[in-house]
């Protein structure tokens, strides 16, 4: 299908540009590496509130953190490139403009999710205990969260002039949606006026049944419903992103 070779041509392009650049890979890894190794121990002897150790709630909610803000910020070199003209030049070519949206996607899944393997290697250096198969869940979740926010974050970025104006909108965006999906800490913790305006937060279902996955419990009623909120929330993300990147065509 030229949609898939398209696609497979974009991913290929941003997949080698990526690997070029040094500094962005060193940097985007350290990031959340850093975060579990001096925040995580801090929390060892803490009663969270929940099954399983510290490691089994705190690892979870750094990856879920690292697909909303990695797949919420994408749309900066997006920005950057539409006003340096790229995406106009890569318009005039063969290539089917859903696949330049796709492309990026796809090369934005498999860092994010490479990251996230680093990420769980250090939680079982630290003292992590998951069983394989929450692992991958968990790493599945992450994939799917990631290209929806990321193709989110890349229809926005067409409809934005600015960086300022893209990150003053991710930021408002993001802080509250991380602190209320109970990503470092279980909402178990908080009173019940801000573990009922959880609720309303579809990370946090994600989230909680990754954590469930990590505990190995995965035909339950928390992991099923992780996982529909999350399709849903994929689903309304992709379909949103590609209208307003089709959008930005015209």
């Amino acid at each position: 299908m030229p949609l898939l070779a398209d696609t497979g041509v974009v991913f290929t392009r941003y997949a080698r540009a990526t690997l070029r650049s040094k500094t962005q890979l060193f940097f985007g890894m350290l990031q959340p590496l850093l975060f579990l190794a001096l925040f995580g121990p801090l929390l060892t002897e803490l009663p969270l509130g929940a099954s399983g150790s510290s490691w089994q709630t705190l690892v979870p909610g750094v990856l879920i953190q690292l697909a909303l803000l990695g797949g919420s910020y994408v749309g900066l070199g997006l920005l950057m490139d539409h006003n340096l003209g790229v995406i106009d030049r890569m318009r005039v070519t063969p290539v089917s403009p859903l696949a330049l949206l796709l492309g990026r996607v796809l090369r934005d899944v498999a860092q994010l999710v490479a990251q996230s393997v680093l990420l769980v290697l250090l939680g079982l250096a630290f003292g992590l205990r998951a069983p394989l198969a929450g692992i991958l869940l968990g790493l599945l979740f992450v994939a799917v969260l990631s290209a929806a926010l990321a193709a989110l974050s890349y229809g926005l970025a067409m409809h934005v002039r600015t960086t300022p104006e893209f990150a003053a909108i991710a930021n408002t965006a993001g802080m509250p949606l991380m602190l209320l999906s109970g990503l470092l800490l279980p909402m178990s913790l908080a009173p019940g006026w801000l573990d009922g305006a959880s609720r309303a937060v579809p990370f946090r279902y994600t989230v909680d049944a990754v954590r469930q996955a990590y505990l190995g419990h995965y035909a339950t009623a928390t992991v099923a419903l992780g996982a529909a909120v999350t399709l849903a929330l994929a689903a309304v993300c992709l379909l949103t992103g590609a209208r307003l990147f089709r959008r930005a065509e015209r």
